[in-house]
């Protein structure tokens, strides 16, 4: 390394950096050449402070004070400096100086003014002797690590935004999953080369895409699809001291599909091979069950473009299109059977023909046991486009509304069924039901009376699609069919020897989504757990031991259902209420139609009254005893209608109380 020259004055105003790490400007007032250290002094609130420097730290902050040496064949100038103190100038600022080893690389020059006292260019070798401090050395190696410190971080932060979006406040959580991800050490998603296995219930789960308005809420997807039958759920999750992880619970199904799968591929593995059970005077159901805006009305119905919907890409149409596909081979063409397709909704216990302007509909059982929907209009149909019109027909009735989970959604469950009838007479039916939304008890129990029941109605019926299910897989001699009015219509479908089922779970992938989709998925994993390998089950009671004396079927079945899932008294008697209370209404109305049709009877009959009262002759003791019948008959059903009427009030006085007890 090259010498240099240091230019240190007595007076000199430099830079120094104080120990809370300020840099302050400071004068030279002495120089110690043997201990290269240099004194400074400044002002501070008027008040004077000094410290002393090692030389290595301040030429750090002061570079402009080292400058290189001149030749060597240049003539130096060289002061013999006196071995003892200079006398203190007026200034009061003295410099010390002796003799040392130090002068061999540091020599300074003193002028012999009296006015001041400077200090000429001394020669100093800075870095050539390779002699510093300890205090140099552990700076320079902090400052070191610092700055490598500093670099690394730099490019931590340029990978991470490389991959991961920091703007989004579930990042971490996202790191994890992907870093989960990658951990797994195989991944074989189902492929249409898989073959289709037969069940007769068959439980699979779909898993869409995130959505755009949850990729603008920066919503991170929490499911992994890790094989055919195998999903997973990272489920977000803090611990006390707000350490962040995740709880990775699997689910099995014999069939998953992640977010690319097309309702193509999902109608190959689950309502395909239903279709020949209509072919062989069977009963076929197909559901898609699942929080509200999960995919169902896609999977069942079609693609969406917008609000407009594909008819032609639903399991809908594609269930019809096999079967009009089977009646063309050999060994059905000659069974002359004919295809119809009916579609109704059951919105709050009630029933609505959606091929019929939503006419209202009455559910009955026959002097057999034959449950009929009187009045239901079954369309026929020669091929698949007079399907999709019907399908889009019946879509544009069907009763929407908006939940906490979807600001459209559909409230009711939708029937469309396959009918195959062989001389008027049934002989297959396909039933695919796209269900209402599954609600948690949160989203109603500060709603109105509407949304409570229609709520009430939509988890009742489930929970007795669940049991109904369960009764199929054990081949139970009683099924609580009479328990909601889906299971109710479905009953054949339960009870049949020749019957099979398939539900299809659709879960949300998205973080808020995250407690709806665990429910879906333990939903599907209790009926696909109780239909195998499940034993059987002794057959049930027909009159629960808790069954009121005027308690109905259904409301016999609603407390069995209740004692089977060991759901609570208050629960059970929500329920009940709400099925009295449905029951009580569709009595009024129906009592209060025939009272209407009797009063244009009754308008005739008083008109031929009346006219006899003109008669110059008419015999006054007929007209009396005729008028006290007509009132007597009259009052009679008044009375029936007058307390139908009280019981409808006060059911609805009891629901009211309920709610707000639960509320």
């Amino acid at each position: 390394m090259d010498e240099h020259i240091v230019n240190l004055k007595v007076g000199l105003m430099v830079k120094i950096k104080r120990s809370n790490g300020v840099i302050q400007d400071a004068s030279i007032t002495e120089v110690t050449a043997e201990k290269s250290v240099v004194r400074v002094e400044w002002l501070e609130d008027s008040i004077s402070k000094a410290k002393e420097i090692d030389i290595e730290n301040l030429l750090l902050l002061n570079p402009n004070l080292v400058e290189k040496m001149p030749p060597p064949s240049l003539p130096r100038r060289r002061t013999q400096i006196p071995k003892r103190e200079l006398a203190v100038p007026r200034n009061g600022i003295a410099i010390r100086s002796t003799r040392s080893r130090a002068q061999a690389a540091l020599e300074v020059q003193i002028a012999p003014s009296l006015r001041m006292a400077e200090v000429e260019p001394v020669n100093y070798k800075s870095i050539s002797a390779g002699r510093k401090s300890t205090c140099v050395r552990e700076t320079e190696r902090l400052k070191k690590q610092r700055d490598d410190r500093r670099t690394q971080l730099q490019e931590i932060r340029g990978k991470r935004a490389q991959e991961y979006d920091t703007s989004n406040p579930n990042w971490e959580f996202m790191k994890m999953i992907t870093e989960f991800r990658a951990s797994l050490d195989c991944y074989h998603p189902l492929s249409t080369s898989d073959p289709v296995e037969l069940h007769k219930i068959c439980v699979c789960v779909r898993k869409r895409p995130l959505s755009r308005k949850e990729k603008l809420k920066k919503e991170i997807d929490v499911i992994t699809v890790s094989s055919k039958n195998v999903v997973l759920v990272h489920e977000p999750k803090m611990k006390v001291d707000l350490t962040k992880f995740l709880d990775n619970q699997p689910f099995r199904f014999d069939y998953v599909f992640d977010d690319s799968a097309t309702n193509e591929e999902v109608y190959r593995f689950t309502a395909k091979p239903l279709v020949q059970t209509i072919f062989e005077r069977g009963m076929a159901t197909c559901f898609a069950y699942g929080q509200t805006g999960s995919g169902k009305t896609h999977t069942m119905g079609g693609d969406f473009s917008g609000k407009n919907q594909d008819s032609s890409k639903g399991i809908y149409a594609l269930a019809t299109q096999d079967v009009f596909s089977l009646l063309e081979q050999p060994r059905y063409k000659d069974l002359n059977l004919k295809v119809f397709v009916s579609f109704f909704e059951i919105y709050s216990g009630k029933v609505f023909d959606l091929l019929n302007k939503k006419t209202k509909l009455r559910i009955m059982e026959d002097n057999k046991q034959q449950v009929q929907i009187v009045g239901l209009l079954e369309q026929d149909v020669f091929c698949v486009d007079d399907v999709i019109m019907n399908i889009d027909m019946g879509t544009n009735y069907r009763t929407s509304g908006q939940t906490s989970a979807n600001n459209y959604s559909s409230r009711s469950h939708a029937v469309f069924q396959i009918i195959l009838r062989k001389k008027d007479k049934l002989y297959g039916q396909f039933s695919l039901i796209d269900l209402a939304g599954n609600e948690r008890g949160a989203d109603t129990n500060s709603a109105d009376r509407l949304t409570r029941m229609e709520s009430s109605e939509i988890n009742k019926s489930l929970l007795a699609l669940k049991e109904c299910i369960r009764s199929l897989g054990q081949n139970n001699n009683y099924t609580p069919f009479r328990a909601s009015k889906l299971t109710l219509v479905l009953r054949d479908s339960f009870i049949g020897e020749n019957s099979r089922t398939c539900m299809i779970a659709m879960i949300s992938p998205g973080l808020n989504s995250c407690e709806h989709t665990l429910n879906t998925l333990r939903y599907a994993d209790r009926v696909k757990e109780l239909c195998v390998g499940a034993p059987n089950e002794p057959e049930c009671s027909t009159i629960s031991q808790g069954k009121e004396i005027n308690e109905s079927l259904e409301q016999s079945d609603i407390r069995l259902l209740c004692e089977k899932i060991e759901a609570p008294s208050k629960i059970c008697d929500m329920h009940v209420d709400v099925s009295r209370l449905l029951e009580l209404e569709e009595q009024v109305v129906d009592e209060h139609r025939e009272i209407q049709q009797k009063l244009l009877q009754w308008g005739d009959a008083d008109n031929k009254l009346l006219k006899m009262t003109q008669l110059p002759d008419f015999n006054l003791e007929t007209y009396t005893n005729i008028l006290q019948s007509y009132m007597d008959e009259r009052m009679e059903i008044f009375e029936e209608f007058d307390k139908s009427l009280k019981a409808l009030r006060q059911a609805l006085q009891k629901e009211e109380q309920a709610a707000k007890i639960q509320g």
